[in-house]
């Protein structure tokens, strides 16, 4: 049985100091031992962070990093000093990284191989646009972006991935994709996983819904075969967050 994985991706968002005081009120709505929570923060606010998370269940993790461990490369940040910071975790090729700075599927697949090198765990965003949808090429396009992100990846590696499905036209918007509409995606990342390696590596992977996730939706889009937790945007910065985590109570 795989272990659900709920992760806040708190974009622009947050001062070191307004970190630590929100980790402090988030703690006890989170805590729980039947899934892996993951705050990823601001590279500013990471060590802040992970100080503020000690004695309790969330790990932290990063929004981005680069794919050289040092060199000129202005403003980036290597896979290295997220280690030495305490990130556990980092989110590779999220849509507003693609859109805004060029991120490519063949830059995602050197993320996410320098991060298995230096033992991080990536979550590996994929996603449709609402006109991709429309013409009916949603999983033509998210297979290419699964089969690219994955090359030269080891089965162990894969096993350890987490994958965010995140709809473009549902994020930060308040759609939602249907429940059915995730889990036909969803599984069809899995039958990808699946053909790329076998069978025992789709079915330990771990996929996540994200977009516009919130407490309401949360319980029916979590009880689904294929959907092993989520990735949240706004509604991580909020107490809501708790619920989330808690979908099953």
């Amino acid at each position: 049985m795989r272990k659900k994985i709920i992760a806040g991706n708190w974009k622009m968002n947050k001062t070191p100091s307004e970190t630590v005081a929100l980790i402090n009120e988030l703690k006890p709505l989170v805590a729980s031992d039947e899934v892996d929570v993951v705050f990823c923060v601001p590279a500013i606010s990471i060590t802040t962070a992970v100080e503020a998370a000690k004695g309790s269940n969330i790990s932290i993790g990063a929004e981005n990093m680069y794919f050289e461990e040092s060199g000129a490369y202005t403003g980036e940040i290597a896979p290295n000093m997220l280690t030495d910071a305490g990130a556990k975790y980092v989110i590779i090729g999220h849509s507003e990284r693609r859109e805004y700075f060029a991120e490519t599927d063949e830059t995602v697949n050197k993320k996410v191989l320098k991060a298995f090198e230096h033992g991080i765990t990536p979550i590996i965003c994929c996603g449709e646009s609402l006109t991709q949808r429309e013409q009916g090429i949603t999983i033509d396009w998210i297979r290419q972006q699964i089969k690219i992100a994955f090359l030269k990846v080891t089965a162990e590696q894969a096993r350890a991935a987490v994958i965010a499905y995140e709809p473009i036209w549902a994020i930060g918007t308040g759609k939602v994709a249907t429940t059915e509409q995730a889990e036909e995606v969803c599984k069809a990342i899995r039958e990808c996983i699946g053909e790329i390696y076998d069978e025992a590596t789709a079915e330990a992977i771990r996929i996540q819904y994200g977009g516009s996730v919130s407490a309401a939706s949360a319980p029916e889009l979590f009880a689904q075969p294929d959907i092993d937790g989520g990735l949240v945007g706004g509604a991580s910065l909020k107490p809501d967050f708790g619920k989330i985590v808690n979908y099953n109570k």
